[in-house]
């Protein structure tokens, strides 16, 4: 029994990204060699539903308990924090399309296409983003509505700094403590988490994805490591006039790999917060920044919008001219950024994009069910850099301001 104590206690000691790392070596290996061992996968369910079910919670009492006791100075902050998560979005459709026109990737359409409701225009999208917005604020804790619970509790929040309710606000503050201290025991599961995740994928999916969509997989995860990698720190460079590298992989690593892992930017919302609390960041701000950037800050899913509908493009032989290219720059920043309430996320944003060509929604349709199919590498991906980003630019946002 001392020993069943003594190895317990050098595994919560050791440190989580080296925990979850030998989780993810576990999972390959019995991934491999044991796939149908399918009960090890619900470790993984477990993880990433415990995630899901907290975040919505810890974000509507945390932007409560910010908002009512915030000072002044926060909203030149939200300013900046804003214009860099468009402006990442825009740079990443952008490099997209470019490397789309250098590395034409063709698709092998043809084949039945996906059954799913996809939005007509980007007006569609943003008036789903405005109805989601002034949803019922319970229902859109249970629903996960991240736009609704934000807006909500910004509203209670206010509510409860105008009528200096002193009181409310420290019981509020209390429960986010609470809510705060159950994230990072459940945020302690991570390894077994990652352990179900990577078997599940593993057991399915193998690595014939590789050799079926090689091609496009590497255009679109090339696109999405040079906007992390070069983009990105070049942004926080030409703000802060710092080294961002050193904070890009702490970034990288205290957030990329486990939303990498989890393919859930809501689910990681409470992974990020952690992150943001042991950079020493003010948390007023981060309460409310991250949960923003998980709905708004989506560099990888324009990336995806604009690789999957050049691709399309160019299977068809359309000629893509400098005016749609730019204009398709536009879209995919703009419909990222509604991609997060609507059900299959950026992929669904593909037809969209398409009628810019004059592509027809059936076809447009085959193209969203490659990116299914491919969504263990494109979707991880997508994941890991935009939430990984929400850190970065929300670090970067507040450093300019100091």
């Amino acid at each position: 029994m001392k020993y069943i104590t003594a190895i317990a206690q050098k595994w919560a000691h050791m440190s989580l990204v080296l925990r979850i790392f030998i989780g993810l070596v576990v999972g390959l290996v019995l991934g491999l060699i044991l796939p149908s061992a399918t009960p090890i996968a619900l470790l993984g369910e477990l993880f990433v539903g415990a995630l899901k079910a907290i975040a919505p919670l810890l974000v509507a009492v945390l932007v409560a308990s910010s908002v009512a006791k915030a000072g002044s100075g926060l909203g030149s902050r939200f300013r900046k924090v804003i214009v860099l998560y468009l402006l990442s979005s825009l740079l990443a459709a952008t490099v997209a399309v470019i490397a789309s026109d250098l590395f034409p990737v063709t698709l092998s359409l043809g084949g039945e296409a996906l059954e799913a409701e996809a939005p007509g225009s980007l007006g569609d999208v943003f008036s789903n983003l405005l109805s989601r917005m002034v949803a019922n604020p319970i229902s859109s804790i249970v629903e996960a509505n991240y736009i609704g619970i934000l807006f909500w509790s910004i509203i209670i929040g206010l509510a409860l700094k105008r009528l200096a309710l002193d009181h409310t606000i420290k019981v509020v503050h209390d429960f986010a403590d609470v809510i705060s201290l159950v994230v990072k025991w459940v945020i302690q599961f991570a390894p077994f988490g990652i352990l179900g995740i990577v078997f599940n994928s593993v057991s399915k999916s193998g690595l014939d994805v590789f050799a079926t969509y090689g091609q496009l997989i590497a255009l679109l995860v090339g696109c999405m490591l040079f906007n992390s990698l070069v983009v990105s720190p070049l942004i926080g460079f030409v703000f802060t006039r710092r080294n961002p590298y050193p904070l890009l992989f702490t970034c990288l690593k205290g957030s990329g790999i486990s939303a990498f892992f989890t393919r859930s930017s809501a689910a990681n919302i409470p992974v990020n917060m952690n992150l943001c609390k042991r950079l020493g960041l003010d948390e007023e701000f981060y309460s409310v920044s991250i949960p923003l950037g998980a709905t708004v800050n989506m560099n990888g899913a324009a990336v995806t919008i604009s690789v999957m509908a050049l691709a399309v493009a160019h299977t068809m032989g359309i000629e893509v001219s400098l005016f749609t290219a730019v204009f398709l720059c536009i879209v995919s920043t703009l419909g990222a950024c509604g991609a997060s309430g609507v059900a299959g996320g950026s992929l669904l944003l593909v037809p969209m994009a398409c009628s810019l060509f004059g592509v027809s929604n059936d076809i447009a349709m085959q193209a969203v069910a490659i990116g299914f199919v491919i969504g263990v590498i494109q979707d991880s991906m997508e994941t890991a850099i935009n939430s990984s980003s929400d850190v970065f630019f929300t670090a970067i946002a507040e450093n300019v301001e100091r």
